[in-house]
């Protein structure tokens, strides 16, 4: 694939001619006429190399440099500057705003094209090592919770699951909640009116970055960190920004040991979309009949997805003392799926969590519920270990 070329300058001729004697170099070529269709080019068709005139009457080529440099998806793009400007002070303040290289016209096409090629050979260098870093880079242990359907406890149990992660390893532990329009953690932990996650949903994929993504995050008491998703209904369009999700769910990866997801209910698109970057899935059941047939669909839907069912576990969560809970047994035969843990009910425990603005873990830890929870970490840090 040819290299693209960016070329921003008001002059046509110029435009013209150097694309021209370019595009016979076999690169594509690609034209804006002042500093504001430039910034728009570059962040819509991220180009190989900027060819960038310094006087142009809206906005010159210090600051769309300045600017290009200030996105993170722009910020690495070379920059060669092409000018009239021969002055060393002028040279000085092109390298100062982040040029990589400076030319003056008129120049011959051969130094022309042997700069060009230079910064290209020089970017392409630059890329090879950064892939070697990032292969490098620590990615964490990902565990995605869903139901078949709402007010299963999904919330919940990843909330505690988090909890339980942080105090048995002692080390950095994310929760995401990833619904907006429907979030509830930042209300029962203290913490409403978060919009970090609808800031990296609204964008472009390509702004979501390491910087912000870590930016969004708040660091509750417990020593979890947090990525909340916001509670005004109308947020839920934000879950049609698939590219986003999958984005995000790579940044979180080099941020923590562990990242627990709180993926909500059913098989939204960008729910499909992140079940195969988790290592491991959490599908949270109810021991009643309709719930169980609804669970059991689920799990055909994720194993569809060529996703080993060894790696889906299923927590029975009985959420209530009733006669018409089934027994862990009955459920799993009709299931047809292994059931990892068994919750048993705590209505108690997780009214008085929210009053302390904590998580039930945290809050009365030798309970039972709260040690079987801590008994599936448990499980969690041996099959990381076994990785």
């Amino acid at each position: 694939m040819a290299e693209k070329i960016l070329i921003v300058d008001d002059d046509v001729d110029t435009l013209r001619l150097v694309g021209l004697m370019l595009q016979r170099q076999g690169y594509e070529i690609l034209a804006a006429s002042n500093g504001s269709q430039g910034l728009a080019k570059a962040l819509e068709e991220r180009p190989s190399l900027i060819l960038l005139d310094v006087m142009m009457p809206d906005m010159d080529g210090y600051e769309v440099t300045r600017r290009l440099r200030k996105n993170p998806a722009t910020a690495a793009i070379p920059i060669l500057m092409f000018t009239a400007k021969t002055q060393l002070d002028d040279k000085v303040t092109g390298f100062e705003v982040g040029a990589d290289d400076y030319l003056t016209k008129p120049t011959h096409p051969t130094e022309l094209q042997a700069h060009v090629k230079a910064l290209l050979a020089r970017n392409a260098q630059k890329g090879e090592s950064e892939i070697v870093t990032r292969s490098q880079e620590h990615h964490g242990y990902i565990i995605g919770v869903l139901s078949a359907r709402g007010g299963l406890g999904v919330s919940a149990l990843a909330s505690n699951l988090a909890a339980a992660l942080f105090t048995r390893s002692q080390s950095e532990v994310i929760l995401a909640e990833l619904t907006p329009g429907r979030g509830t953690l930042g209300m029962d932990l203290g913490m409403p009116n978060q919009k970090g996650l609808n800031e990296i949903l609204q964008g472009s994929e390509v702004e979501v970055t390491r910087e912000k993504v870590y930016g969004a995050l708040v660091t509750h008491i417990s020593g979890v960190k947090f990525l909340l998703a916001s509670e005004n209904p109308r947020d839920v369009t934000l879950t049609s920004q698939v590219k986003n999700y999958e984005a995000l769910i790579v940044r979180l990866s080099t941020l923590a040991r562990f990242v627990v997801l709180d993926l909500g209910s059913g098989l939204p698109n960008f729910v499909q979309s992140i079940l195969p970057m988790c290592t491991e899935r959490i599908v949270v059941v109810e021991g009643q009949p309709n719930s169980i047939q609804h669970s059991k669909l689920l799990i055909e839907e994720i194993a569809g997805l060529k996703i080993d069912r060894q790696t889906i576990s299923v927590v029975l969560n009985n959420r209530q003392r009733s006669e018409s809970q089934m027994a862990a047994a009955q459920v799993q035969e009709a299931l047809g799926h292994s059931i990892t843990s068994t919750l048993t009910p705590a209505p108690e425990l997780f009214p008085q969590a929210v009053r302390m603005l904590t998580s039930a873990v945290m809050c009365q830890p030798t309970n039972m519920t709260s040690q079987q929870i801590l008994k599936i970490a448990d499980g969690i840090l041996e099959r990381e270990k076994a990785r």
